[in-house]
């Protein structure tokens, strides 16, 4: 993120919240996302808990929304495949609808909003990058090209490796979070588990979840 965010945000109190996650109650799944990017050249990927369902095989929990992951600098690329939607910029519990590049730039998720019925339908994350490298938004040391913190279903859907996806909720550690932790690490290989292991102490050093790993 560059700059600071401008103004005309929208602040969303915390008594708004379930207002607000009631508008993501017709989001796309996982299917309808890949169909409308079909043929894509940039690089993306289902992130967070649709993730981890992916990796899994099967659907464990209800999901409020959806988040993709995609290099910030070619969003536009991702924007042009949701021609007719809106874009609002979202952070620090503020939207600002139809955003403006600058309010593009001061922040890193893209919420898709359908202009005729207020519906929510996508988060799509711009992630910090260098050409073809992924770069953690937790530590810009942590870099990997993306065709290797990919993988895919068998039907060809695009996810964030699920130790990757673990580091990221390791931050908060909700409820949600706690039992996502417990469904996957039973299903990571070895490797992934010594992986998930090294990036916590790194990232989050002394985290109750490196005892299980």
């Amino acid at each position: 993120m560059n700059g600071e965010p401008p103004d005309g945000a929208i602040n969303v109190p915390p008594g708004e919240l379930p207002a607000l996650e009631a508008r993501w109650a017709r989001c796309w799944t996982p299917a309808e996302v890949a169909h409308r990017l079909a043929g894509a050249a940039t690089p993306w990927y289902v992130a967070a808990g649709w993730a981890l369902d992916l990796f899994q095989g099967e659907q464990t929990r209800d999901h409020h929304d959806i988040e993709i992951g995609v290099p910030a600098a070619r969003f536009p690329e991702i924007r042009a495949r949701f021609a007719g939607l809106a874009a609002d910029a979202v952070g620090d519990a503020r939207i600002w609808e139809s955003a403006s590049p600058q309010a593009l730039a001061a922040t890193h998720q893209t919420w898709f909003r359908d202009p005729a019925t207020g519906d929510y339908l996508i988060d799509v994350f711009r992630e910090p990058h260098d050409g073809p490298t992924w770069i953690c938004r937790r530590d810009s040391t942590i870099r990997l090209p993306y065709p290797e913190i990919i993988q895919h279903t068998a039907d060809g859907i695009p996810y964030l490796r699920p130790d990757l996806v673990l580091l990221f909720k390791a931050k908060h550690t909700r409820p949600k979070d706690q039992a996502d932790f417990d469904r996957t690490r039973p299903l990571l290989a070895r490797a992934q588990r010594d992986t998930l292991s090294a990036l916590l102490t790194r990232v989050h050093p002394g985290h109750p979840w490196l005892a299980s790993l």
